[in-house]
């Protein structure tokens, strides 16, 4: 064997190679377009939402102080919380945790997220009413800005664009951003949205982005500022009459605009002919749309959010006067508190990490089912990571092969996760892991490996 022959002796000649894989190249780039991957900017974590006819710059200031005084009078210590929500087995230590960060989160940012609500929480009201109230909204949202009052999400929520209420809900958002841009001078809140519900076909979610192209452009708002999340409430949306799911091309038919899908469990369930009675958010049907909502738009680059759960925390004594009335509106808090925080962990374990909140007593148990859920297996799942990544990444520099990097990416975005949520901070997720700052905003288990892989390299 000469200096010029190959070690080993191979069959197929590169320039065969590169027409052979010009298809695969195809089929890999429409992949990576289609799936870009979940976006990396921050979820809240909840959407409370009330009436249109009740919205004031103030509300989420408002609704903050509500929280806070029921959590104060019905939650005034750890024990009585974790007694409260069913997780008074839980140790000690965690348990003032939780109860220490909920109060300081309630004190600093109660409500995360604000859906003005013109279709389920407002009603049909005549056209000249809510015309009024659209305006009316719209100046309230102009001052929340100036005055630095609104939540840092905020948004407002049409009727659907169906063949009854199209021109209605169209109308109100037409009055409600003149009005607005009006105000501001062409400005938008942070974190604005539009919320689109019953959705039955891609068509409703085409033609409501053929309406923001034209707004936009009557408003002289910059292209794509203007963006909308799509509820699914009704069973057409999971699959249609072909038996295949729509929600791919409800992303297609969006044309960019689509950041989010959010599921309504009530209309959903409903349309299912299930009894009141039996509509809750752990029905079976509504683990099949769920499951259904990540297999279709996993990767897609939009944000997914749960329901909500419908008994309230409302006490029946406005004003008790008996030791008996203040026992019975404890009770009554702490067994809708219980089912929320239930609710709650449910769906933060299928892996949905944003859901609805109809009352602000609700905030209370989003909070503390959110921080028991990440806090809970802090240390171990810190430890683990470390471990993890040390095993992969010496497996990968003496060229052994490692190929369970899905268990590293899954323990990487529990952190990831409740940093998000305010249950962590990145300075407890760095003790904890051993990773450094750049290595967690990569966001990415196989970029981690490839960091320190070439910093071994180097030594």
């Amino acid at each position: 064997m000469n200096e010029n022959t190959p070690a080993h002796a191979t069959s197929l000649p590169s320039e065969l190679l590169a027409q052979l894989g010009r298809p695969l190249s195809d089929a890999n780039a429409a992949y990576s377009r289609l799936h870009p991957g979940d976006p990396d900017r921050r979820q809240p974590v909840h959407t409370l939402y009330g009436g249109a006819q009740l919205f004031s710059a103030d509300s989420a200031a408002k609704l903050g102080s509500f929280a806070v005084r029921a959590f104060q009078q019905y939650a005034p210590n750890a024990q009585t919380l974790a007694r409260a929500v069913g997780t008074e087995h839980y140790d000690s230590v965690l348990l003032e945790r939780v109860h220490q960060r909920v109060a300081e989160k309630l004190n600093r940012e109660a409500v995360e997220d604000f859906r003005i609500d013109f279709e389920d929480g407002y009603g049909n009201r005549p056209d000249a009413e809510e015309d009024g109230h659209a305006a009316s909204v719209a100046r309230e949202v102009a001052r929340g800005m100036s005055d630095g009052t609104l939540p840092p999400f905020i948004g407002i929520r049409i009727k659907p664009v169906n063949a009854e209420l199209h021109a209605r809900s169209i109308r109100t958002l037409d009055i409600f951003l003149t009005t607005l841009v009006r105000e501001t001078g062409g400005a938008l809140p942070d974190n604005f949205v539009i919320t689109l519900p019953k959705l039955t076909a891609p068509a409703h979610a085409a033609y409501f982005a053929d309406v923001l192209d034209a707004l936009e452009s009557r408003l002289q708002l910059p292209a794509n500022s203007l963006v909308f999340e799509f509820m699914v409430e009704l069973p057409q949306l999971i699959l249609d009459a072909t038996g295949r799911s729509p929600l791919p091309l409800v992303l297609e038919a969006a044309r960019g605009r689509a950041v989010a899908a959010h599921f309504g469990t009530y209309d959903y369930t409903a349309a299912l002919n299930i009894t009141a009675s039996q509509q809750r958010m752990q029905h079976p049907a509504c683990d099949f749309a769920r499951h259904m909502m990540q297999v279709t738009l996993n990767g897609r680059g939009v944000l997914l959010s749960d329901g909500s759960t419908n008994i309230l925390p409302v006490p029946p004594h406005r004003d008790p006067q008996t030791d008996g009335q203040r026992a019975e509106n404890e009770a009554t808090m702490h067994r809708a508190w219980r089912l929320h925080f239930n609710d709650v962990t449910d769906s933060l374990a299928r892996g949905f990490y944003q859901g609805w909140d109809l009352h602000p007593g609700q905030i209370v148990t989003r909070y503390a089912a959110l921080y028991t859920f990440f806090l809970s297996g802090l240390d171990a799942a810190g430890e683990r990571l470390r471990n993890f990544i040390d095993k992969a990444a010496q497996a990968t520099l003496v060229g052994e092969v490692f190929d369970d990097a899905a268990t590293g990416q899954g323990l990487l975005n529990y952190f990831l996760r409740g940093i998000n949520s305010g249950a962590v901070t990145e300075e407890e997720t760095l003790a904890r892991t051993g990773l450094t700052l750049e290595e967690l905003q990569s966001r990415s288990f196989v970029t981690i490996l490839r960091l320190r892989l070439g910093r071994q390299r180097l030594l």
